[in-house]
């Protein structure tokens, strides 16, 4: 590959009179190429450079010939060495072999024109004097325009000075010499400003040899020494005399300017004693010793501080040659509109300016220039295409290219003999490199070197093709330095090392080598190269085709005839241009794809499908291995795998398609990568469209002509008409129509032709550049780029018959273009993989992937163009194309035919065929049976008609029990015709609710076409399926139904049950199963226990919840029963019943999920209050709910034990409200001689017999409604209204409503006023009633007229003989009681005699009450005795055997119990035995009730005294009596705690008795002063009544 030289480089001279180079070169060529510049630019920021690499070349160099040769990547091409050596003498190398002028690299070097240089065979040896050998030589005059020869930016001086005496006598003169010679200034002369073009800095170089004098001397004297950092030298400095000044200052005197910013151009450099060779090295050592001595860090700060000086003064002189450059050509710029101004001139100045910027590694400053100059000439083109003359606007350029004209001619001449061999007329010099011109112009066709392009232009010997060419190349060369392309970062890298071969042989450097480093490419600058190379090339292809047709024309008519183009252009001549340009065009875009390349870009692995593991053929070489160097990817590739199919059958459309399925694609994260991988791709295609366009004259198409058309092609076959006017128009001649074979004839490119060559190659090079930009595309993400050619490559394989792998690729692009709406294209695409599949026999695929996918996007179509034509549209738009009906018409019948003998179903969505699929109407119900049908509108998109085996529809309603679902099918097969079709779908199944309809089949063959969607799911109003999804079912009076209730009679300690009654209506059943399951958690239904209530009775019962029963006349009813448990307390259950039966219509199903409440309607609390001989329970009754109820009857059953007494019972039912509930009081004794056996029972049943206020109004309004609604034509909606209306009287009834209706009787209907009934019939809208109006208007009437015509209901007063109450059963289970206890305190005793002649006073005196209180005074003793009694009749616990007889465990032994008398301190002072022990004794019978009670001789009388110790009512003194633990019948466990027997209740006989205490005074006398204690009255005197015999002093 030929890349012209571009380095950053400029040339630093150096005069060496004294043979020291070789000497300073080892230190000088290792800190090489200067780094890290910085220069203010004119007009902007300050520029970085980074790297400088300098050419130091000797006085005297011929500049000509140090011109960079082309890159050695070419493989016909060797260059030699590049730089110029210098012998030991210091003349340049004479065997450094010198570059021909063909391959000089004008565009970065400058070239002398105008002046003679010095050839190396004329070069003097130049000996030990300071005169430049340049004077020997005739001085090269400076060029009129600038820029147009190369000169040093900087002059160097080396001195070698050994000692004063030498410099005085000799060395300053010489230097002073030199500095005439070389410097203008020193000449006396004024600085002209076209100098400054080629303005140069100098400096002088001291080089210091060891053992002279002058080593011994410090650089400076005293304090003057910046650049010595050592003791030694300062020591050293310290001891030389004053006065004396170094070399290197008197050196900075003598030449140094004495101006105060003058600049220091003196720098010295020592050479150390193992740096010079032997012979070189002075013998004699200095006899005076000054103690100085060179440090190495001296010596790195010498040579440090000399190359910063070199940068400086090459910068200044740069920056002096740019100012002046500026300046020139905004004055040139200023002259444009003057006689004479030309653009060639023009353009060689400001080139320089841009070589200038590239010379010092500026560039993309340089770059600048030349797209200024490249705008230029386009306006100048431009101007002078406008004005028609082109002397007046920059002169005229060739009309023509000399090149290209000959290319033509012998191509012209080929064609027109048949042949492809060179005209034999014409002279071929064998001895020329004219071939290799051509390999060069074929593979390499931009370079700046294939032409003396500067002298061309520069003497207006230039056409504009060969004017574009060289500034596109240019700029490409710039690029590529900017994108650090490999072939430039050699070349730099190249220059490196032939600096470093500099170094003498036998010489190590004394400096290490810099590191290289292996820079990666800028890819954005490489992108930016291709991006203009797409623009380049289509401006340039005209230009250069009317360059050929200008040249040609010109031929035939001789020259000076003008550019005009013949009106007929000759077939021939049309066939070689068109092959030139393309020959180009295709050359340079293959040239800008190898220069770009880099490793930077991971491309995928090629798509290419190897069906049976076959290769592709190689009929011609790829593009790649001829000039593109080998790539590997980094992306990992799964091979050998199929990719997976998808579930519409193709990959979805978002997916790299290009990729190996599964595997993601590698993300690109390097900079410009993306952009670079598109301008590649683009340039791939545009090579693709060269040779497309070739291959169309020779009638080889890639496919897409023949691509099937499936919609109207919507343009007419247009005749070219001509735009001239009929007098100037001439007719064709018949030799004008005749075109003439495609030849190959000016194709120089040599792959070109070789594709040419044969089809078979032509279809090769077409497949390689197709795949090659869609792997480009790929790694720039441009999926539609990438689609695209992936289309390409499937056409074109089904062009060729290569069906598989054509099958391969529509796989992957069909879906894209289905997205991207290319509706027509995707059909034809689907078409074609139909074709393929059908061919390759593989008829699952043919009909999964290929043809259902046809039908599908072909019915999409369809319905976009319904709905197209009925939207209205105010402005009339473009119309879009749609498939034609033929064309796709018999698809459908290979799809049912295929799938047929398929293993699988073919299922594909309904709306894939199908559109508008709507329900007609609500739903219908037939006559005398329970079932109703739906209709259902579908229209057909596909074109073919088809029969449906079945079609069916399932609704579905959510329900708390799981969903419900009916399925409608139609009664038959269905034949679909296209269009618009209607199906009536019937179903036997009636279950009432709202449903949605969620699923739709249809069948044919093995194809199932299914639609889906979720109940609940919002609908789309623009959808074309269902829009309206909703049916509400109701059940009509006359039905089959099922009701459910509880039972009326509960017993609490059994389990409840559930009454099912289902009445068949109109319906004369001729066999039943009724089916039963809980849908309530929690809920278990005792199958096995359930029975059959009425006159019919089960035949069949299974264990799942079945039950059969035979025959069922109309209008009857069976009723079953079966209890239930459950796990949790619930207020409410619900059961799922299906209902399977049988009339002469048919066979029919009732499904219905009912609700019953379970919860108790009352609550019952019992108080037992035991006596010594009976026990008086209270049963407490309230609701629990809100509502009142009605007790009509209650009753305590007795037991085997015991039995119940109740008083008169009410006359009437009582009305027990939420706060006022009813109580029951029982006296419960127990049956004389009964006996405690152990399976006697005890437990005795409360039986409450009641009605729930509630449950009465709602069978009143359920009641009422029936019978109103029955008399209209409305009575089958009479369940749907009684539950509507029964919802609001639920809701509307509040406990107040309730407690007044139980108190007046009534209850009012105004809570039912304010509804509004119209809108309580959802569903029911589309539903005509029977006096043809909307069927919620007609019921909302009916109701408001019943809601007039019954302002208020009367409730009915129910009797228990009359009604059939709710009754509930309460086990009520007698406590436990081991001992009753009786104690009674009596203030008479016994044993005093009351009689009249007993002499013993009465303590109560006479003082009694009409209540039988007795009245005492305060402190009065009183006598009293304590009496207790027991009894172990209530006690019925556990039991043991004793003597062989099984009694109560506390009877077999001895209890032993405690008293103790309380009473407040304040009250009652009490005397006698306030506590005691007493023992119950066991029973000495056990079959003798009779011991169960206590006898007088085991009962206790325990005399008291009592005391009263205040006035008032006074209660008795309490009695507690407990149980003695640890006592004569106690036992102990095992951890010797005592155990007792039972619980025992205390019958205290004095609660709620009183004693009347006052005071014994029958007059007081007070003092009513303040005289008494604390300030109160005073009592005077107190008289006693008497009553208080026996009174007590305390």
């Amino acid at each position: 590959m030929e890349q012209p030289s571009s380095s950053s480089k400029v040339t630093v001279e150096y005069f060496d009179p004294h043979d020291v180079y070789k000497l300073l070169a080892p230190g000088l060529i290792p800190r090489l190429p200067l780094r890290d510049l910085n220069w203010q630019s004119h007009a902007g920021p300050v520029r970085s450079i980074h790297t400088l690499h300098v050419e130091i070349v000797p006085t005297g160099t011929d500049y000509s010939q140090l011109l960079s040769p082309l890159t050695p990547n070419h493989p016909q091409l060797a260059p030699p060495s590049v730089t110029v050596a210098a012998n030991a003498a210091g003349t340049p190398n004479p065997t450094a072999p010198a570059e021909s002028p063909a391959i000089r690299d004008d565009g970065f070097q400058n070239t002398p024109v105008g002046g003679r240089s010095a050839s190396i065979e004329q070069t003097e040896t130049m000996g030990p004097t300071l005169r430049p050998p340049g004077a020997a030589v005739p001085k090269e005059r400076r060029h009129q325009i600038p820029g147009l020869r190369r000169t040093p930016y900087l002059k160097i001086l080396l001195v070698r000075c050994d000692d004063n005496d030498t410099y005085k006598s000799t060395t300053r003169a010489e230097v002073r010499e030199w500095l005439k010679e070389n410097t203008p200034v020193s000449q006396g002369k004024l600085v002209n400003n076209a100098e400054n073009h080629d303005a140069f800095e100098w400096m002088i170089i001291h080089v210091v040899l060891p053992n002279t004098v002058a080593a011994t001397q410090p650089r400076m004297t005293g304090g003057k020494a910046p650049d010595s950092s050592s003791d030694i030298t300062k020591t050293a400095a310290s001891r030389w005399r004053g006065g004396s000044n170094t070399l290197l200052e008197k050196m900075r005197s003598d030449f140094n300017s004495s101006s105060k910013n003058a600049v220091d151009r003196v720098r010295q450099i020592r050479i150390g004693i193992n740096d010079v060779p032997y012979d070189l090295l002075p013998r004699v050592v200095p006899a005076v010793p000054t103690g100085y001595q060179e440090t190495e860090q001296d010596s790195e700060n010498a040579w440090a501080d000399l190359i910063g000086k070199i940068k400086e003064l090459i910068l200044s002189s740069f920056d002096t040659r740019v100012t002046q450059y500026e300046e020139d050509i905004k004055e040139r710029d200023g002259q444009r509109s003057l006689p004479g101004w030309n653009f060639c001139t023009f353009f060689i100045l400001k080139e320089g300016l841009a070589r200038g910027f590239e010379s010092v590694g500026l560039v993309e400053d340089a770059l600048v220039v030349y797209d200024e100059l490249s705008v230029g000439l386009d306006a100048i083109i431009q101007a002078q295409a406008i004005a028609g003359s082109a002397e007046a606007h920059g002169g005229a350029l060739l009309p023509y290219t000399e090149e290209l004209k000959k290319a033509a001619q012998r191509a012209m001449r080929h064609i027109s003999r048949g042949n492809m061999e060179f005209d034999d007329e014409e002279a071929v010099d064998l001895q020329s490199s004219e071939k290799g011109r051509a390999d060069l112009f074929d593979r390499i066709p931009i370079s700046a070197t294939r032409k003396q392009y500067r002298e061309l232009i520069l003497a207006n010997n230039v056409s504009l093709f060969d004017f574009r060419c060289y500034i596109f190349a240019r700029q490409m060369s710039l690029l590529l330095r900017l994108g650090n392309a490999s072939s430039t970062r050699e070349e730099l890298l190249a220059k490196l090392r032939e600096l470093q071969g500099l170094v003498p042989r036998g010489v190590a450097p004394r400096a290490p080598p810099p590191k290289v480093t292996d820079e990666s490419e800028n890819l954005l600058h490489l992108a930016e190269i291709c991006r203009r190379t797409l623009e380049f090339v289509p401006a340039v292809s005209q230009v250069s085709r009317r360059d050929l047709m200008s040249a040609l024309a010109s031929a035939k008519r001789g020259e000076g005839a003008g550019d005009a183009e013949p009106a007929v252009v000759d077939p021939i001549l049309s066939e070689v241009v068109d092959n030139i340009v393309a020959s180009f065009a295709f050359s340079v875009a293959q040239q800008i794809l190898a220069q770009t390349s880099t490793k930077a870009l991971p491309i995928p692995p090629s798509t290419f499908p190897e069906p049976g593991g076959q290769e592709p053929k190689a009929s011609i070489p790829e593009p790649k291995t001829m000039i593109h160097p080998a790539r590997s990817t980094s992306l990992y590739v799964r091979a050998g795998q199929n990719p997976p199919l998808s579930p519409i059958g193709f990959p979805s459309p978002g997916r790299r398609s290009s990729l190996p399925e599964g595997d993601a694609a590698t993300p690109y994260l390097k900079a410009g990568l993306e952009e670079l991988a598109a301008r590649r791709a683009e340039l791939y295609a545009l090579s693709r469209n060269i040779l497309e366009e070739c291959g169309k004259k020779r009638g080889w198409s890639d496919g897409w002509s023949s691509v099937p058309v499936v919609g109207e092609s919507g343009v007419a076959d247009m005749e070219d008409i001509s735009l001239d006017d009929g007098e100037n128009k001439k007719e064709p001649t018949p030799e004008s129509n005749v075109r003439p074979p495609a030849s190959i004839a000016g194709l120089d490119n040599e792959l070109l032709r070789t594709a040419l060559d044969n089809k078979d190659d032509f279809y090769r090079l077409y497949e390689t550049l197709t795949d090659k930009s869609l792997r480009h595309y790929t790694v720039a993400s441009h999926d539609h780029s990438v689609q695209a050619n992936m289309a390409d490559l499937a056409v074109l394989k089904f062009h060729l018959g290569e069906f598989g792998e054509a099958a391969f690729y529509f796989y992957r692009v069909i879906p894209f273009f289905g997205e991207g709406g290319w509706s027509l294209l995707e059909l034809s695409m689907l078409v074609m993989y139909a074709r393929c599949l059908k061919k390759l026999q593989r008829m699952d695929d043919y009909v999964n992937k290929a043809l259902r996918q046809l039908l599908s996007k072909a019915a999409a179509a369809e319905l976009e163009r319904l709905q197209q034509k009925s939207r209205f549209r105010v402005a009339e738009k473009a119309k879009k194309q749609f498939p034609e009906a033929s064309a796709i018409s018999g698809f459908l019948t290979d799809l049912l035919t295929v799938s047929a003998t398929l293993d699988q179903d073919v299922t594909i969505p309904l709306v894939s065929f199908f559109g508008n699929v709507e329900l007609d109407g609500p739903p219908v119900y037939d006559d005398n049976q329970d079932s109703f049908s739906l209709f259902l509108k579908l229209h057909s998109l596909v074109v073919d008609e088809f029969e449906a085996d079945t079609i069916s529809l399932r609704i579905t309603s959510p329900s708390a029990g799981g969903n419900r679902e009916i399925w409608l099918q139609a009664k038959g097969p269905v034949t679909i015709k296209p269009g618009r079709n209607k199906v009536e779908l019937q179903s036997t199944a009636m279950m009432a609710g709202n449903y949605e309809v969620d699923e739709i089949r249809l069948s044919s063959s093995n194809m199932r076409l299914h639609y889906e969607r979720t109940v609940g799911e919002p609908v789309d109003k623009l959808s074309t399926v269902l829009r309206s999804p909703r049916v509400t079912l109701h059940q009509r009076t006359s039905t089959l139904n099922a009701r459910l209730t509880a039972t009326k009679d509960i017993q609490l300690d059994k389990n409840n049950s559930l009454d099912l009654e289902v009445l068949t209506g109109w319906n004369t059943v001729t066999s039943c199963e009724v089916k039963i399951k809980a849908a309530t958690g929690g809920l278990r239904l005792l199958i096995a226990e359930t029975v059959a209530l009425g006159p019919f009775q089960l035949l069949k019962r299974s264990e799942g919840g079945s039950f059969t029963f035979g025959a069922v006349p109309a209008n009857e009813s069976v009723r079953l029963r079966f209890p239930f448990t459950v796990e949790h307390e619930l207020l409410t259950v619900a059961i799922k019943v299906e209902v399977a039966y049988s009339t002469d219509r048919g066979s029919f199903t009732f499904s219905r999920t009912l609700s019953v409440p379970i919860a108790l309607e009352l609550a019952v609390n019992v108080q037992d209050v035991f006596k010594h001989d009976a026990l008086f329970s209270r049963f407490t009754v309230s609701t629990a709910s809100a509502s009142p109820l009605r007790m009509f009857k209650s009753e305590l059953v007795g037991s085997e034990i015991f039995e119940s007494h109740f008083g008169m019972p009410p006359s009437h039912p009582i009305v027990v409200f939420p706060k006022q509930p009813a109580s029951l009081l029982y006296k419960i004794t127990r049956k004389p001689g009964s006996k405690l056996a152990p399976k006697a029972k005890r437990t005795l049943y409360l039986r409450i017999y009641y009605s729930v206020l509630s449950q009465e109004i709602e069978a009143l309004f359920e009641r009422t409604l029936n019978e109103d609604i029955g008399k209209t034509p409305l009575r089958e909606y009479s369940k749907l209204v009684v539950a509507q209306v029964l919802s609001w009287v639920k809701t509307g009834l509040s406990p107040y409503e309730l407690e007044k209706a139980a108190l007046l009787g009534e209850l009012q209907t105004a809570m039912l006023g304010d509804v509004k009934w119209d809108k309580q019939f959802p569903g029911f809208e589309s539903t005509l009633g029977p006096q043809g109006e909307s069927l919620p208007t007609e019921l909302a009437s009916f109701v408001l007229d019943w809601l007039k015509t019954h302002p208020k209901l009367l409730l009915p007063h129910p009797e228990p003989a009359s009604v059939q109450p709710n009754s509930i059963i309460i086990p009520v289970d007698i406590p436990p009681i081991t001992i009753v206890h009786t104690a009674d305190i009596d203030i008479t005793p016994k044993h005093i005699d009351q009689s009249a002649n007993s002499q013993v006073q009465d303590p109560l005196g006479s003082l009694t009450d009409n209540e039988g209180h007795p009245t005492v005074c305060i402190n009065q003793l009183l006598p009293a005795t304590l009496h207790l009694r027991w009894t172990r009749r209530w006690d019925t616990s556990g039991a043991e055997s004793v003597q062989g007889k099984t009694v109560p465990i506390a009877r077999s032994r001895d209890l032993e119990f405690g008293y103790e008398i309380t009473a407040p301190a304040d009250t009652w002072l009490l005397g006698g035995r306030r506590k005691g022990h007493f023992v119950i004794p066991a029973m000495s019978d056990l079959e003798n009730d009779a011991d169960l009670t206590s006898t007088p001789e085991t009962e206790a009388d325990i005399p008291l005294l009592l005391v009263p110790l205040r006035e008032g009512w006074l209660p008795y003194p309490s009695v507690e009596i407990r149980e003695v633990r640890g006592s004569i019948g106690g036992e102990e466990d095992g951890q010797g705690l005592s155990i007792g027997h039972g619980h025992c209740e205390t019958d205290y006989r004095n609660l709620g008795e009183t004693i009347n205490v006052i005071a014994d005074r029958s007059r007081v006398t007070l003092s009513l002063d303040a005289s008494g204690l604390g300030g109160g009255p005073l009592v005077l005197e107190s008289e006693r009544s008497g009553l208080g015999g026996g009174r007590a002093v305390v």
